[in-house]
């Protein structure tokens, strides 16, 4: 397991860093579901040493033995049978994405996969992204589970454009820490690694927005519910596939540069996030408040289609069609713009003769951040 400043390193086991998982995702899980709320009888009274279940108790919630339990705990995850974990959902009152995720845990401790892969940059389709092009009053993205934003229409990235600006110039350093319901000391903010070209050639990403702009908390009106849901939807993703190694070194990056993903990373979260509402301060129209709904494409479960719409004839209703007219792309923009997602799509389909293949930059390694 890699240091606390890089929770999932390159060079670390990666089966060694499951058992981890489960080990710190249950233990958190115990830890705030008392006695009392379980049904069982509190012995011990004040001197209980545990804030919440015991081991022993979780077992006898789930009809297993307590040294079974110990063992799954502490990550031997081999032949885990679903009544098991079904059991063991219901004693810790799982909900399903925490449910899920420990069956990704399960999975992935129990798997013998090759060493962390660095896969290729992520395409969107030129159909996908005529789609979003004729969503004309509606700001849509295509993210992937990192949290990459793949492609946008113009007033998605009207919306989000202090994301998009933060691209164009050096990095900021990160956006201080804010004061939450935590008891949990702060600490002091790590310095912020200096910019280089990869800021520039990598897809802007939702998550180094959040805790790596201090623009962020101006633009998320809600911002430690927003930072509670990023750091909540990467814990999901790592689960699903931490031999992604684009998404270790983001893990990597935001450990080292924010104390505020740190102590949110320390609590393991996680969260489906399909549907909901964000709650913005645009610098040029103002605040807005917007639903939002997830979709998955089907030709590639990792990505998701992101909508936002605003309630009939309100104030953000107003503001989206002011940012609509602002942004309203020419017909060359958007050409330009299909041109583009069709070339890549060429290119991944067939390789030109006689040249190599080309590689995509590697973004700097959480080591390279600390520096």
């Amino acid at each position: 397991m890699a240091g606390k400043s890089d929770p999932y390193g390159a060079n670390s086991d990666i089966r060694g860093d499951f058992r981890a998982e489960i080990r710190e995702f249950l233990g958190t899980r115990r830890a705030r579901v008392t006695p009392e709320q379980a049904g069982l009888p509190a012995y011990g009274g004040d001197r209980r040493r545990v804030t919440g279940l015991r081991r022993e108790e979780v077992a006898l919630l789930a009809g297993i033995s307590s040294e079974y339990y110990t063992r799954l705990e502490r990550g031997n995850a081999t032949g885990v049978s679903e009544s098991v974990i079904d059991g063991i959902a219901q004693a810790l009152q799982l909900d399903e994405a925490e449910r899920i995720h420990l069956l990704d845990l399960l999975r992935g401790a129990g798997t013998t996969r090759p060493p962390r892969r660095r896969p290729a940059q992520q395409r969107v389709r030129p159909a996908v992204q005529r789609v979003l092009d004729s969503m004309t009053g509606t700001p849509a993205f295509v993210l992937s589970g990192r949290l990459d934003i793949l492609a946008a229409n113009a007033l998605g990235r009207a919306l989000f454009s202090p994301l998009y600006e933060a691209l164009t110039v050096p990095t900021a350093p990160a956006a201080p820490a804010k004061p939450t319901d935590s008891a949990a000391p702060a600490g002091p903010a790590a310095p912020a690694a200096p910019a280089g070209l990869a800021d520039l050639v990598r897809p802007p990403n939702n998550a180094r927005f959040v805790f790596l702009d201090p623009h962020a908390t101006e633009f998320f009106r809600d911002w430690d519910e927003v930072a509670n849901d990023t750091v909540a939807m990467l814990h999901a993703e790592a689960g699903r596939d931490a031999y992604d190694r684009r998404l270790t070194d983001l893990i990597g990056e935001l450990s080292t540069r924010s104390e505020d993903f740190r102590r949110r990373w320390a609590a393991h979260n996680v969260r489906i996030h399909t549907t909901g509402a964000k709650r913005l301060h645009h610098p040029v129209v103002g605040d807005l408040d917007l639903p939002f709904e997830t979709f998955p494409l089907g030709t590639d479960p990792s990505q998701l289609l992101l909508t936002y719409t605003a309630e009939p004839a309100s104030r953000s209703q107003e503001a989206l069609n002011l940012l609509a007219s602002w942004s309203a792309p020419t017909n060359d923009d958007t050409t330009e713009r299909r041109s583009t997602a069709e070339r890549n799509s060429t290119a991944e389909r067939k390789p030109t003769a006689g040249r190599k293949p080309t590689v995509d930059p590697e973004p700097p390694d959480a080591a390279d951040s600390m520096e």
